[in-house]
């Protein structure tokens, strides 16, 4: 009989400690927002400091640049990202991967949205909710995943993983963050809140794939 081959963790374990910890604080960074900014439809003082944003305020050809990022967190450009990524997993075998990809994307989006109706933040008009930025929390989320994978697939230790995770993040939320400003879609600190709702829900994510896979590959022996 073969020998069982164990499967590689999404959530590699020597990150496990430094992540927690990241996602509690980012967890906590998207209360302390929320509750500052609940109700709200004016720019607060750090938004002010940083850009007024309710203006575009870039013009072409960077404004290009933000339309084409911003497309990566509309419906169609999103799910075009995420089933790139899935097939790329499958055809590797990574299916516990390809799962994170899809959970860790939907829940993070599922849990900005809750919060944009709990928190009631608006943008040009009631009808449109700004806090946390989706678009934001969606693209980190994805860079996250794909970070982990690598960090797996690499073998990296706790720092150089910890570091290519929140290297990931950075840009991916930095880049979709500008967007949006640039665009006038948010204020600045409801990207902040976006991407701090990716660095604690994908971890989350990721630790509870591999616990429930974990537990349906003990019972199948």
């Amino acid at each position: 009989m073969a020998a069982h081959r164990p499967v590689p963790a999404v959530l590699p374990p020597p990150l496990r400690v430094w992540l927690g910890l990241i996602a509690a604080l980012a967890g906590l960074v998207v209360v302390v927002l929320g509750g500052l900014y609940a109700g709200h439809s004016e720019p607060g003082r750090v938004d002010r400091w940083i850009i007024q944003p309710t203006a575009d305020s870039v013009r072409p050809p960077l404004r290009h640049v933000a339309l084409a990022t911003d497309f990566l967190g509309e419906p169609v450009g999103a799910a075009a990202l995420v089933v790139a990524i899935v097939t790329g997993c499958l055809l590797l075998r990574l299916f516990r991967a390809a799962v994170l990809v899809v959970a860790g994307a939907g829940l993070t989006v599922g849990t900005t949205t809750l919060l944009k109706s709990l928190v009631g933040r608006t943008i040009h008009g009631d009808g449109n909710l700004s806090y946390p930025s989706g678009h934001t929390a969606f693209l980190t989320a994805v860079a996250l995943v794909v970070a982990l994978l690598a960090t797996g697939r690499l073998g990296l230790g706790r720092t150089a993983g910890t570091v290519l995770v929140l290297a990931a993040a950075l840009v991916a939320g930095g880049a979709m963050g500008w967007a949006q400003v640039a665009l006038g879609a948010h204020y600045p600190t409801d990207t902040l809140g976006g991407w701090c709702t990716a660095l604690a829900v994908v971890p989350a994510t990721a630790w509870l794939v591999d616990r429930t896979a974990d537990a349906g590959g003990q019972r199948r022996r």
